[in-house]
Parts: structure tokens; sequence; C-alpha cells
């Protein structure tokens, strides 16, 4: 639900937006500290303020209606398009009242490539606010295949911007399956926009580039070696360059790349040269060709932004060429008759039983910028005291919940713990309750009970924080560590929280001031977001984002051990490490500040070894440098990365990386998957569910801007799927386990067929890219029977740390049954 409001320059104070935040109020609900706030970012990029794709232009659209009101009031579908708020749609409500769903199907008579629809409710009053909803898109108007978005929408007066995977179409439909607050049987809309290609292909791959030659239109090759020929090199240092010596060609000017092979391609995506802004392609179009003589119409066209962030341009639809031609006709500044490009790359549909494949993009009626997973099927999902702004100290938070099973959206403001949870930390502790503590307000803790679904308070942090960390430790204890972007700067030193008490225990020695990166905005970014590992008998080991690693020693008044460096990396901030087997872990990406520095490719292995010196190895790295990305552990061990920018700035979408990546352990590389729709950047989320897919959503929470991203989608990874799209057939538990099982039990299992594997991978909980309670165990196991299994559960219960966990079942190919939910300790 980004807020596409007159593009405003910076955000407002308290209630406004990011660009204020109070740290100083501790105290009841609602109360504010005496202190004047200090800023979360001083304001929010420019690059936030305006939607990552084009508003549509509305000339020669129509638009029609399942039914209309006409008798009493002019709520004709065509006022959708009239550009005037006061004027409405609204389904038929005189004498009989049209009974719900109703629908909305804008025509465009033209094909355009679309990415999301703008639905501004009416002003005058709440009756008719769209609740749960599902966007279809058809080139015909007649067929119009499966909904590419659905959701819940918040029953408020801000634009929603309901994204979906960028798509060439003729009509979108809107259809409203319930009135946000049950009203009546009402749907309106004052206005409905449409917004065109992002730039940012979706659910596509990159196509290999071997055997692949370019050829241009004009090359440069007297004065330097700017030949058509670099573009497919790998390098952006070097470039093609339109001839400028002497007489310069004048534009416009193409680049034709020539696959030698016919495939299917759906976008294409251009990389500015890097040492200067001449040439930088402006204006453009893209056509294909099967023979290199005829080419068509051009299937994807626009003006580029003058910087140097990578483009893209998604096809109006997929087609089979041999040959691919850029045509520049205009420089982007406009600095004199060139062209110019450092890469660019082709891509085309995924193969799904390599690349995994999205599901529709599912809208939230908030910000997901926390979320847990629970026993009961369902996600936890909150914000903070609105759902798509953060300000002051307000004591209550903006919640929802998923339920997995049904997609169903439910949402709820908690008022009674007297805690806005924003950036806070989490833990999920030994019964499945979720554990949150400080953000806005600063000292304040709470715990959700999925058994009950309820919050409730517990006692608050002897420290006010606000991007700790946290973990749960063996003994079903929970700690935490650093934070001081919330409450005073520095001296962020651990303590513990008792389940049996309710209360926390300062720990005077482990300060944070060993486990701090070098951020030049010292401890205020220095101790944010810590990678914690728990082991045996209550110890943790801080392994990021510093280089510096640390054993922590919670017993008694605590200490802190250094544990050596994480081998050549420096700091990572804003990285993320996962529990991919016992023992070992994998450190990814992150830059050596906050923001506004270049983010790393690189990949870290880290071993416990004997529990006194880590082992740190470099494995391969990412194909995308990444921060604020998020990673997700999967049944198998290997580890799915999401989202995150090469160049980190809070709310920005901009040098978003839309392809994620699996990392296998047997190998130490990365595979490209399916592109996202939708930018994952800061304060986004992903969570692995029972059913072996992945949760992706968030990002944004900055107000009034354009890079609020008020929903998520599911990822099905490739374990998953068939060549076709179709689902592999998998395993199922036959038994029902204990919902409990004690540490070093025997777990007798029993499946549908012979399985290979059985792995526990414990439900976790993320935001700001952390979350240190995933980790996989592996089982060792006896087989009784054809298809009887004896599991044993690792008695430490600093490996099988005590909480929730998925209990998944794997074939000889890989393959994960849906997960059973279990309780270890």
């Amino acid at each position: 639900m980004a807020v596409i409001v007159a593009l405003l320059p910076v955000l407002g104070a308290r209630g406004g937006g990011a660009a204020a935040e109070d740290h100083g109020a501790h105290g009841a609900h609602g109360a504010h500290g005496a202190r004047p706030p200090r800023p979360h970012h001083a304001a929010a990029p420019a690059s936030a303020m305006e939607p990552a794709a084009p508003v549509l232009s509305r000339a020669g659209w129509t638009a029609s209606a399942s039914d209309e009101e006409t008798a009493q009031a002019d709520n004709r579908a065509a006022n959708v398009l009239d550009g005037k708020a006061d004027t409405l749609w609204h389904s038929r409500w005189s004498g009989s009242a049209a009974p719900l769903p109703h629908s909305l199907v804008i025509d465009m008579h033209r094909t355009e490539v679309v990415s999301a629809l703008l639905y501004q409710p009416r002003t005058d009053s709440p009756n008719g606010r769209v609740g749960e909803y599902a966007i279809h898109l058809s080139t015909d108007g007649q067929n119009w295949g499966a909904a590419v978005a659905g959701g819940t929408l918040a029953d408020d007066t801000t634009t929603k911007t309901l994204s979906f995977a960028a798509r060439g179409t003729r009509y979108v439909r809107l259809t409203a399956t319930s009135e946000a607050g049950n009203r009546g049987p009402w749907s309106s809309a004052a206005e409905i926009r449409l917004l065109g290609d992002p730039g940012l292909p979706a659910s596509v791959v990159d196509l290999p580039t071997t055997g692949w030659t370019a050829s241009a239109s004009d090359e440069e090759t007297a004065q330097a070696d700017n030949r058509a020929a670099n573009i497919l090199d790998g390098d952006a240092d070097t470039l093609w360059h339109s001839r400028w010596s002497g007489s310069a060609a004048p534009l416009p000017h193409s680049v034709t790349i020539d696959m030698h092979r016919t495939q299917t391609v759906s976008a294409l995506t251009y990389q500015p040269r890097k040492s200067e802004a001449n040439g930088r392609i402006g204006a453009y179009s893209v056509a294909t060709s099967l023979d290199g003589v005829s080419f068509g119409s051009p299937v994807a066209g626009g003006v580029w932004k003058d910087d140097d962030t990578v483009k893209s341009t998604t096809f109006t639809r997929p087609v089979p060429a041999r040959f691919v031609r850029l045509t520049a006709t205009t420089e982007a500044g406009n600095r004199g008759p060139w062209s110019s490009a450092a890469e660019v790359r082709l891509s085309g549909p995924a193969d799904p039983s390599v690349s995994g494949s999205w599901d529709r993009v599912t809208g939230f009626p908030l910000v997901p910028v926390a979320t847990a997973v629970l026993p009961n099927n369902k996600l936890l999902a909150w914000s903070a005291y609105a759902i798509d702004r953060f300000g002051g100290s307000n004591g209550y938070t903006q919640t929802a919940i998923m339920d997995l099973g049904t997609g169903q959206v439910t949402q709820r403001r908690v008022d009674n713990t007297g805690h806005d949870m924003f950036c806070p930390g989490i833990a999920v502790l030994s019964d499945g309750r979720v554990l949150v503590t400080g953000g806005s307000n600063a000292s304040r803790a709470s715990i959700y009970d999925p058994r009950t679904d309820t919050w409730s308070a517990t006692g608050e942090m002897n420290i006010p924080r606000g991007y700790q960390a946290m973990t749960l430790l063996s003994n079903g204890d929970a700690f935490v560590l650093g934070g001081s972007w919330s409450g005073a700067r520095g001296d962020k030193d651990g303590e513990v929280w008792s389940p049996a008490t309710g209360k926390w225990r300062r720990l005077p020695g482990v300060p944070a001031t060993g486990t701090m990166t070098a951020d030049p905005a010292g401890p205020y970014r220095a101790d944010n977001h810590q990678w914690l590992h728990a082991t045996s008998r209550g110890r943790v080991l801080q392994l990021g984002p510093s280089k510096q690693l640390n054993w922590i020693d919670t017993t008694g008044n605590g200490t802190v051990t250094p544990a050596g460096t994480r081998a050549d990396s420096p700091d990572a901030m804003n990285g993320n490490a996962v529990s991919y087997d016992i023992g070992k872990l994998l450190t990814l990406g992150g830059a050596t500040a906050y923001e506004n520095a270049n983010a790393t490719r690189r990949a870290y292995t880290v071993g416990l070894g004997d529990g006194t010196r880590p082992v740190s190895k470099r494995t391969g790295d990412m194909a995308y440098a990444r921060s604020f990305g998020n990673s997700v552990v999967m049944p198998d061990g290997k580890v799915a990365v999401f989202g995150g920018q090469s160049y980190p700035v809070p709310f920005s979408d901009a040098t978003s990386v839309m392809t994620p990546e699996i990392w296998d352990p047997a190998t130490g590389a990365f595979t490209k998957m399916a592109g996202m729709a939708v930018p994952r950047n800061y304060h986004s989320v992903a969570n692995l569910l029972p059913d072996g897919r992945i949760f992706s959503g968030g990002g944004g929470l900055c107000g009034d801007c354009a890079t609020n991203h008020a929903d998520g989608a599911v990822f099905t990874p490739p374990y998953l799927l068939n060549p076709d799209g179709s689902r592999k057939p998998r395993p199922a538990f036959t038994s029902t386990p204990p919902a409990r099982v004690a540490n070093g039990a025997v777990l007798p299992v029993t499946t549908d067929k012979p399985v290979a594997a059985f792995s526990l991978v414990r439900a976790g909980a993320a935001t700001h890219s952390v979350d240190n309670d995933q980790r996989r165990v592996p089982l060792t196991f006896r087989q009784a029977g054809s298809t009887s299994y004896e599991l044993t559960v690792p008695g430490d219960p600093g490996v099988a740390l005590p909480g929730t966990y998925m209990l998944f079942a794997l074939d000889a190919a890989g393959v994960p049954g849906v997960a059973k939910m279990i309780t270890i300790g």
C-alpha cells in the first residue's frame, strides 16, 4: 500500500512518517519523553517519494462494472477515471443492493506493461471501502486466468498500491469480495490508476550468454576499445560507446545481441557505464527478430532516468527471438549525441524445476516489518503504531495474522501492553510464544501467545533498546544485546529474561562495545541487528555483523571472550547469518556501514568447532551484492536469500536486487532463482513455512511515500516443482508425532513411502534482515520398517534449542513433505 501523495519532498515529524522518532519515552501507555525526538533518518530519499513504475496515462481508457448505482446517484464506473476524488463508482445500493462480490474493469484499449493498481477509496464516507480483493488481467476481456494479486486492505482513506508481477495486458479487473469495515454489501472507489513497467522484471531468469555476440550501428574503436562486444564480457568497467572520435555518429544508436539460437525472451537489463555520465541511454525501444533482418514492432520502450543504476524493461509479451536490438533515441542528460552501455543482459521465463516460482502477491493491511511463524500454521506480522509509518512512542501496535492454509489476513491493533513494537528484538520462546522487546517504546516487552491469540505485557528491560538482537538460550531464558537506535546511545549491555519470573537480569560482564561495528555513526548504528547463535550451557556465539566474533557466557554476571575474526570479512551491517546444520552457519552480504556504503557479494561459512575458536571460511560469492536482504534455511540444508540493495539506503528501492539465490552447502555455489515482483529492502522479512515454501514480504514504512510494500508473496523452491510447474509427489507422515518431545528422545514416525532424510527447522521470527531463531537440525534415524522410522532428537539443548520446530521428511530426490509442528524441550 504505497501512498502516492503529491510526491512530498520530505516526511513529517511525529505521526507523519519516518523523519522523527521519540526515543525517550519509556513510561505508561501513550506517554512521550521530555527529550526532543532524534531522527531515524533526516528525510526519506527522493527515490522514496516516487513510484518505481510510471503512472500510466489514462487517455482513451474506459471503465465498466459488474453493477453501479445510477438511480439515486451518479456512481457510474466511469467516475474512477475522471481525475476527481469527489466523484465515485459505487455498487448498486438503491432498492435491493447488489450482493458482493463486485468487480470493476479497466479497458486501456491498448496493450501496456502493468505492475500495480492504485486504489483510491472515497473520502466522503467509509461505506464501500474495499476489504478483501483480487486482481485479474486479460488481453481480450474474456479469458482472465488466475488472480495475479489478492489480499486484505486496511479500512482507511489512504491510496493503496496493489502490486503484482509486471505483465503486458489490455484489461485489468479489480474484484471486491468484502467491505473493509463489514458495514454492508457495498464496494466503491474514487479513482483507479495503473502503474506501468517498474524496470524490475519478475518471474524471469537471466539467460546464459555463452556463444552470444553483439554488434552495433556504430562503435568507437579509433580512440578507445568501445566495441559492442564489451556489453557481453561480464566486466562493468568495459563498455560499448557510439562513435565519438572525429565526427560523432548521430542518434539514434542501436546495439544488437545475437544469441545464435532461438530462445523465449521477456526482459532486457541495461547497466550504464560506471566511469562517467556521457552516453547514458534516455529514451529507448527494444525490438526482436528471428533472422536479424526483419524486426517487428517494439516489445518494450520508455525513458530511463539519468543515473548509474541498473535498468530493466519488461516486454509486453514473452517472444521467441534470436536477435534482440536495443535502440537509444536520446541521451539521458542531453549531453551529446552519444550512447553507451557497460552490460546488457536478456531474461526469459523461468524453468520452475530449476528456478522455482512465485505465487500471486498477497496484500496485507499493514507493512509487515516483523514476522513470526506460529505453531498453528499461521504467520504473525506487525508494523508500528500505524500501518504504513512510525513515529513517537504511542503505546500500541498494528498487527496482522495470515492463515497459511486459506491465505486470509486479519488485522488487529494491540493496545493492552502499552508497547509500540516497531524496530524490536524478537525471540520465539520454548513453548511457541513470541517475546517482543523494545523499539519505539524502548523498555517495554510483550508476549504473543498463539494458543489463546492474546498479547500480554511482561517485565520491562533494565536498558531501553531499539534494533537490539535477541536469541533464546539453551535453558529457555532469552538473551538481548545492543540496540542504540532507541533509548540513550551506547552502553547497551546484555541482559537475560526468565520465563519463570518474567523479569530481566543484567549482565554487567557482557558490554556491547566489543561486539560493535566501526560504523561512522557510532553506537547509534554500530550495535544494531547482531547475529546471535545460542549453543550449550547458556553460551552464545556473536558472529556479526562486526568482523570480530565473540563467545558470550550468560551465567552469573556474564563474560565476553573474543573468538577471532570472520576470515577476511569486513564489517557486514544489515547482512545476516543462518544456521544450516549442526554447528555450521552461513553469513551473507551486508556493508561496512548501516547505509550509503557498497554492499558485498561475499558469503562465509562459520563452524563452531570445539567451541573455543570458530573456523570461518569464504564460500562462493552471491551473484549480487546485498544489504537489507533476508535469508532462510530450507529443510535440505540449502539457504535461500531474497531482496536487498547493492547500495543500501533506507526507504529507497533504488539498486534493488530482484533475483533470489539459493546456496548449496555441497558445492558452496549460489544459483539464481525466478525474479520477484516487488522489491524487498529495508524493513522486509522472509520466513520458511511448514509446507517447505518461503514467505517474502514487506519493505518501507515511510508514510506518504511510494516505497511502502504492504504485501508479500510465497516462493516455491525448485525442489517441489516439475518443469511444467506442477508439484512433485511429496512424502507424507501417516502418524501424528507427539506435540512435545524431550531432548534426547527417540521419536517414532511412519510415512506413506520410503524417505531418505529427516530434519528439524526451528520456527523463525524475522525483522531488519535478522532471524536469530531459525536453525536446521538434521536428524539421525533408524529404519524400523519399510516406512517406519525411529528419529533421535539431539540430547543437547544447545543443538536442538527449546522451541517450536517443523519436522520434515525428505525423499531420495530431496523433496520435502509438509512438516509436522512439534515442540522440543
